[in-house]
């Protein structure tokens, strides 16, 4: 046994400095050599001037992005839409726990990654990368990232949901997108992409309700008055769903409401 263990943990450290030597190579054209990827150095100083506590307020401004991260995940990227179809699907098809959570969540985040993938590299090019080699201001920045993203919102944002946000604001109407302020357009985005991802459901609730009234008409012709219809349906909609290949339809059709 402790031999078996001794293996797991070599292979354990040297996949772990494969990783890390791969990770770095990667970025030589990039960030430059591997001395780049160091960590950064954290020093800890008792009894420091006033002017520490802007360093101090910077760590906990940064904190509490990454604590508002996932929230920023489900607001402002495609996150939302795609997680809600697929709880529609599922509830379509009345497996009840098939597919799990973990197996959905996880495919709306790798979605979402290769929906935003443009969106991200322009984020990282025209913002995150310049900052990080000091030729931009930190507001730069953020107005930098902030441009494609919020591009992105308005192209699937409707100007209905947008004007409900505004008016309850109580600002004066924009002249330009630059006027709307973030705290209007992300629960204006937010507000359609429920209301999308509703009506997707929608059509897919559709095929499968056709086929329960069909599978409850026949039990009722037959006399079976307390067998549940779901029982005898179920199998056939997982089967019209393979044959189908609706996995397949489902993740275009959700990639493609994206595109342009």
């Amino acid at each position: 046994m402790n031999r078996h263990l001794k293996i797991a943990a070599f292979v354990g450290s040297a996949v772990l400095m494969a990783t890390g030597v791969a990770w770095g190579q990667s970025q030589q054209g990039a960030a430059g050599p591997m001395d780049a990827f160091s960590l950064p150095k954290v020093q800890m100083v008792v009894g420091g001037g006033d002017g520490d506590w802007v360093g101090i307020l910077r760590i906990l401004g940064m904190m509490t992005v990454l604590t508002l991260a996932p929230a920023i995940l489900l607001t402002m990227t495609s996150f939302t839409r795609i997680v809600i179809v697929f709880s529609f699907l599922r509830q379509a098809l009345g497996t009840q726990q098939s597919p799990p959570n973990q197996v959905m969540i996880a495919l709306a985040l790798f979605l979402t990654v290769f929906i935003m993938q443009p969106i991200w590299s322009k984020v990282h090019t025209e913002s995150l990368q310049p900052y990080m080699e000091g030729t931009i201001s930190q507001d730069v920045a953020f107005d930098r990232a902030m441009t494609p993203i919020r591009a992105f919102m308005f192209k699937h944002t409707r100007q209905k949901d947008l004007a409900v946000f505004l008016k309850v604001s109580g600002e004066d109407k924009p002249q330009t997108r630059g006027d709307v302020s973030n705290f209007q357009l992300i629960p204006a985005f937010v507000l359609s992409e429920l209301k999308t991802a509703f009506q997707m459901g929608f059509m897919l609730y559709i095929p499968f309700l056709v086929l329960d009234m069909v599978v409850a008409s026949i039990l009722m012709a037959m006399g079976m008055m307390m067998l549940p219809p779901i029982l005898i349906s179920l199998p056939f909609k997982v089967m019209l769903f393979v044959l189908v290949d609706g996995w397949n339809l489902l993740v275009v059709s959700l990639v493609r409401s994206f595109g342009s």
